[in-house]
Order: structure tokens, then sequence, then C-alpha cells
């Protein structure tokens, strides 16, 4: 039977491959790094359900998805047998949302995110009601300040039309490398929730039957389990299909591979440590016997 995980992997693969390769050859996909476009509605929003920001599975879902995650882990992870409730289960989603948050909030400062579009060219940039761009310096999206037409006046040309009254926005950076956050973070969230799902199915060697028996709970926390994963493959390809340029999907998607990798270290390390326990010693060089005559 192939490891679950290698078979999640070809999966992911194959919808971001075929779902940008659709986006490209039906000019699907929005560019979200163009200032001009990326604050208007997708030009397919009212023909392609899926294509509208406002869809459900965006506000509801993806946009909320290390929540749905962590959810789903908890779940697993509380009602799963005793033999598989482990520290490095812990330790791995502590690793995942690490790496989340070094992602998408904070970095030593801005995320890595923000740090990658900034060193590619990107600006920080406010758009108007009116449909005019603003350039503003990058600090303001570093710390996603708000800015308004009078606490902020001298970022405003004067030769520029403003709304009336007092208006306020949030500028974000623009124009750079704007890698898929949406795809790394789907492809990330579906592996380690593939991988967790793996832990209930193959429990330990030389666990006792009883300590690994599903409790009904754990059934419906595997349940759930499928459900979440199952949607994020879904929206995994969505996202190629209507957002995003082919190579920021791409980089999305290897650095949410390169992420789970990480996941994978307490793994590694507790099987070390479980064979040193167990009085193995790592596997040496064949050498030849002596035949004695």
């Amino acid at each position: 039977m192939p490891d679950p995980r290698t078979v999640a992997f070809a999966v992911i693969t194959s919808a971001v491959v075929f779902g940008t390769l659709y986006s490209v050859g039906y000019d699907t996909y929005l560019d979200t790094s163009n200032p001009l476009i990326t604050a208007q509605p997708h030009h397919l929003h009212e023909t392609d359900y899926f294509a509208s920001k406002k869809n459900p599975l965006n506000v509801y879902f993806i946009k909320k998805l290390w929540l749905w995650t962590t959810a789903t882990f908890l779940s697993l992870f509380l009602t799963s047998p005793s033999a598989t409730r482990t520290k490095a289960r812990v330790s791995q989603y502590i690793i995942a949302t690490t790496v989340w948050l070094a992602f998408t909030s904070w970095f030593f400062g801005p995320p890595v995110f923000d740090r990658l579009t900034a060193s590619t060219g990107g600006e920080c940039v406010l758009h108007l009601p009116s449909g005019a761009v603003v350039t503003v310096p990058e600090q303001y999206c570093y710390t996603k300040s708000t800015i308004s037409t009078t606490t902020h006046s001298a970022l405003f040309p004067a030769s520029l039309l403003l709304p009336d009254g007092e208006w306020v926005g949030v500028p974000r950076l623009r124009k750079g490398h704007d890698v898929s956050g949406h795809i790394f973070l789907l492809t990330l969230s579906t592996l380690f929730l593939v991988d967790q799902l793996r832990l209930s199915f193959t429990p330990p060697r030389g666990a006792r039957a009883s300590s690994t028996q599903w409790s009904p709970a754990h059934r419906w926390a595997v349940i759930f389990a499928g459900i979440v994963t199952l949607t994020s493959v879904f929206a995994i390809y969505t996202t190629s299909v209507y957002f995003h340029t082919p190579s920021e999907k791409f980089t999305g998607y290897i650095m949410g591979v390169i992420a789970f990798s990480l996941t994978q270290l307490p793994h590694y390390l507790s099987s070390e440590t479980g064979a040193t326990h167990n009085g193995e010693a790592p596997s040496a060089p064949a050498t030849s016997e002596k035949v004695s005559s």
C-alpha cells in the first residue's frame, strides 16, 4: 500500500498543474500583483462562481484555513488511541504553525512573503475608490497601517481627486512576485492533515491492541478530517484556476511542500531515538568475511 503522504503529494501536484494549465489555456486567472486590476472584481466573477472572492469557500474556509486545520488536528489528537497520542505530533503542529506565522505574519519584522514581494520589485500601494493607485512608503504595508486622507494628507498628490469626507484604506504590496499564499497554506495544511490521518490507520509497531482501538469520537474526528482535507484539495484546484500567475502558484506550491517537510523532523528524530533505546546501531557498510582454510 503506498504511503498516504505520497498519494496526497501526487493529488496536490495534479490539482495545481491541471488548474494552472486550464487557467493559461482559457485565460481564467487574475494577476494579483497588478495594482491596476487586483482591487477590481475578477473578470469572470459574473459567470464563474468560484472566481468571485466573496464565494463561501474563500470567505469561510480558505481565509480561515489555519483555524480549520487547528480544529481538525485537535479533534484527531485528543480522541486518538493512546498509542498514537505522541509528543512528536504536537511538535509537528508547533512547527507547522510557526512556519505559517513566519511566512504570513512575522519573521523578525515583515513576514517572508512580504520580504519576497518587496525584493522582487514590489511597491506599497493604496487603492482609491476612483481607481487611482497611490504609492506610499513600504513601512505602511509592513505594519498594515490604516491611511486616511486627513491623517496622512502628505502622501496624496495635490492633483489627485480624493474622495469626499474622511476616507481610510490599508495599503498592500503589489507589482513584485506575489507568491500564492493560499496555495502555500492549502498545500501545507493538506499534507499535514493527511500525515495525521495516516497515524490513525497505521499504529506503532508492537503497540497493544487495546491502545490502538478507535473510540466513537475518533471515528467522527477522522470523518471530519477527511472532509476538511478533500475541501482543501478542491480549494487548491479553484485557486489554481482563478488566481495568481502560473509562477506565483508554483512558488506557493513549492514553499508549501518545503514547509511540510520541516514537520517531518519529529518523526525522524523519534525514530532515531527509538532505535537507540532498542539497542540498534546505525547500519554499517558490509564487509567480506574471511574464509578459513
